[in-house]
């Protein structure tokens, strides 16, 4: 081939571009970096404001550069070539060349739509889509599609290539998500770009993309909503903190970072639950019920004497009658405020009426109406020094913290039924005498929503936060005009950063704090939209926690119905939503399984109508894998023998066809059997090692390349749901094997 052939070949044109749009990020790259050293080398206005001022400044660039760092890989992966001539390149930024014209399209602007939206009977103006593939900077192949035949031929436009989502799905798994910005179908953008108004859900099944659809759907969210969201957050919640490890690269990989990510266990700021109780115990404890239970139980803490009681005050004694703490009880309660806010009421009533009582009986005032004010502020001052006054007013109503609180309920049956009994018996003996637990042990995932209920009820030190909240927000007048000030003192603004930035990076030192690391450590924020991953999974209660912490209801919950754990299946996404059906706007059903081979989607499939369980959204899979299902009968002497064999023999597979080290593989096994195979229950090992031993939940949101699935049957005795889970885990081949006999729907493939 000659050098002017060679030249004008699709990979070669299109590395002409990449080079350009490589130049321009290393362009601004530096930019940034020499910003950030003008200001380093600027010492501020001379004060502490002009100080706190110059570091935003500081922070912001560096962010900006590290923003460009993350897009490093792929930062070009799309082409449209539109009825008008004119041609757009999509990538996970924009970038605009040295004149301010439009370089680079960011996958989120409306521009780029019809790259992920356009189709043959609907083309949208799109004569040719190409799919760039890139490895480090280099073009490594083109993928076209041309969706107008006849305007493609009068332009000129040849096709490329067979197909990037193909060659994606092929691809081992290397034991992280990776993003799918390059290879996004329609269905699944009609979800990322829907409105963020209500809740919306995205039903899919295994393999149709609804987590990377989710992930992608935050990213455009944070890109047309900044401002907003760039204040009050995105939070993610994953089923497990492994799963949120397998996710951490995606967001960023687009271009966005700040997202708070964690799992319920770890909502509550200061403790972190990563254990669950069993199924049962799970879903007594996440009963819509408890929410009155607890209600009931925070009532029942302030108890009246049995006696009045004499307390010595100083060198006095006064009496504190029932009737006194009666009342006082009675007043605090009509506040209808937190146990531990309305304590400080019905404290300071109590003190105040000794002090009265005191200054009367000691003839210094004729009643109490006549009481001068500065001795009744110096007996208060007394009684709360006194120690038989502290003790009967705390046992009165004894300032309680949630965690403590809750273990005690556990502990202590004949309380946890009496709370029960006035909230009208939601719950029977036998689900009261699975609940009963020592006062030492671990928190459970479990227990959180319902320590957050209790925080609501109880209160917490988390309110002060609120009102600081508050307070920094009433300033944002007064900070913008400094920031102003502040940008024109330095000659750093140029359109690169407006007075907005840098007021939200300069509200006072502390607010310089990352939003993630802020909105971790307080309760009581709210976020301005939640993802929420295998929502199906989620109890009344852990639905109400997430609730409070968003008032505007914007979520997008992301799960499957029929990979419900435990063996009651909610019949629609409104009754599984509990608490949030009321915001309930719209689903979207994903019905396309990319990753899942077709016979191991209609094995799954079979499996769940063969057990009573059919599933409620079917799905069709569009990858045919060869001899992807194979079935080993062995006796139980010789079943970790015969699984080690088993999964040898996919190692030498993927080393021969992925390359060596290459490709994930993940034995699951049912619950029961967990420890007798060193199970990693939470799922962490599947991220860093080849081989991975699973329960069901534990890989729960993973895939892998190659899974083995020990003892089916123990595992559909969990519920239909899990062994679901199982049989959709792998890419390219799955191995039952068992030393039973097979669950039906199984044995039908089995040849």
């Amino acid at each position: 081939m000659s050098d002017s052939a060679r030249a004008t070949t699709p990979v070669a044109e299109e590395q002409e571009f990449v080079d350009r749009a490589y130049s321009r990020l290393d362009q601004l790259r530096s930019q940034y970096r020499e910003q950030r050293q003008k200001i380093d080398a600027n010492h501020g206005v001379g004060n502490a404001q002009g100080w706190t001022e110059r570091d935003a400044l500081a922070t912001h660039f560096a962010e900006l550069s590290s923003r460009l760092d993350n897009v490093e890989e792929r930062l070009v992966f799309g082409r449209l070539d539109m009825k008008d001539h004119a041609t757009h390149y999509i990538g996970r930024i924009s970038l605009l060349d040295e004149h301010s014209a439009p370089l680079l399209v960011d996958w989120r602007a409306p521009i780029s739509a019809p790259f992920y939206q356009a189709t043959a009977q609907e083309p949208l103006g799109v004569v040719r889509r190409r799919h760039i593939a890139t490895r480090a900077r280099t073009v490594t192949s083109v993928e076209d599609e041309l969706l107008d035949v006849d305007q493609a031929q009068h332009q000129g436009l040849t096709l490329q290539g067979e197909g990037a989502l193909m060659s994606a799905l092929s691809s081992a798994r290397s034991g992280r998500m990776g993003d799918i910005v390059a290879t996004i179908q329609g269905e699944q953008d009609r979800v990322i770009r829907a409105s963020d108004r209500g809740i919306l859900v995205v039903q899919g099944g295994p393999g149709t993309g609804k987590t990377a659809v989710a992930l992608h759907r935050a990213a455009y969210l944070l890109y047309t909503q900044r401002e907003r969201l760039e204040r009050s957050g995105v939070l993610i919640i994953g089923p497990s903190r492994t799963f949120l490890r397998y996710i951490e690269q995606v967001l960023p990989s687009l271009g966005e970072s700040g997202v708070v990510q964690m799992t319920i266990g770890d909502i509550v700021p200061g403790l972190s639950a990563q254990d669950d109780d069993p199924v049962d115990i799970a879903a007594i404890k996440g009963r819509a019920a408890f929410s009155r239970i607890l209600r009931e139980a925070v009532r029942l803490i302030p108890r009246l004497p049995d006696r009045d009681q004499v307390l010595q005050v100083w060198n006095r004694r006064v009496t504190l009658r029932i009737k006194d703490v009666q009342e006082a009880l009675s007043r605090a309660r009509r506040s209808g405020r937190p146990h531990n806010v309305a304590r400080e009421s019905f404290a300071m009533g109590l003190m105040e009426l000794l002090a009265g009582r005191l200054i009367v009986e000691a003839g210094d005032a004729s009643s109490t109406a006549d009481i001068d004010p500065d001795d009744l502020r110096t007996w208060m001052s007394e009684i709360r020094d006194s120690v038989d006054a502290r003790r009967a007013i705390n046992l009165a109503w004894m300032p309680t913290q949630a965690p403590a609180f809750l273990r005690k309920l556990w502990s202590r049956p004949d309380l946890l039924a009496q709370a029960n009994r006035k909230a009208g018996t939601p719950l029977s003996v036998e689900d009261l005498s699975l609940l009963y637990r020592a006062q030492d042990e671990p928190l459970t995932i479990s227990d959180i929503p319902l320590i957050d209920e209790l925080e609501e009820l109880l209160g917490t030190l988390d309110l002060a936060s609120a009102q600081k909240r508050r307070a920094e927000e009433q300033r944002e007048k007064e900070e913008r005009e400094r920031a102003n000030e502040a940008l024109k003192a330095t000659g750093l603004g140029g359109g690169i950063v407006t007075a907005d930035m840098l007021m939200r990076q300069t509200q006072e030192a502390p607010s310089l704090r990352p939003l993630a690391e802020r909105a971790r450590a307080d309760r009581s924020w709210t976020y301005g939209h939640i993802v929420i991953d295998e929502a199906q999974d989620l109890s009344p209660m852990a639905w109400r926690c997430l609730l409070r912490r968003c008032p505007s209801r914007s979520m997008t919950v992301v799960g499957d119905l029929d990979q419900k754990r435990g063996h009651r299946r909610p019949n629609s996404w409104k009754q599984a939503l509990g608490p949030a059906a009321r915001a309930f706007n719209e689903e979207f059903v994903l019905s396309i399984s990319y990753r899942t081979p077709r016979a191991l989607t209609r094995i799954a499939q079979a499996v769940m109508a063969q057990h009573g369980t059919p599933v409620l959204y079917p799905m069709e899979a569009v990858r045919d894998v060869p001899d992807c299902y194979q079935v080993s009968h062995t006796h139980k002497d010789t079943l970790k023998e015969c699984v080690s064999q088993i999964v040898s023999a996919m190692e030498e597979r993927l080393d021969r066809e992925e390359g060596e080290g290459k490709g994930r593989i993940c034995v699951i096994v049912p619950d029961a059997q967990a420890q007798l195979w060193h199970a990693d229950e939470s799922g962490a090992s599947a991220l860093d090692q080849r081989v991975s031993y699973l329960t069901a939940a534990g890989s729960k949101g993973l895939e892998f390349d190659s899974v083995v699935v020990v003892e089916p049957g123990a595992i559909l005795d969990q519920g239909s749901g899990d062994l679901f889970v199982a049989l959709t885990r792998a890419t390219h081949d799955l191995h039952a094997v068992t030393t039973t006999q097979l669950p039906r729907g199984m044995e039908e493939w089995d040849a």
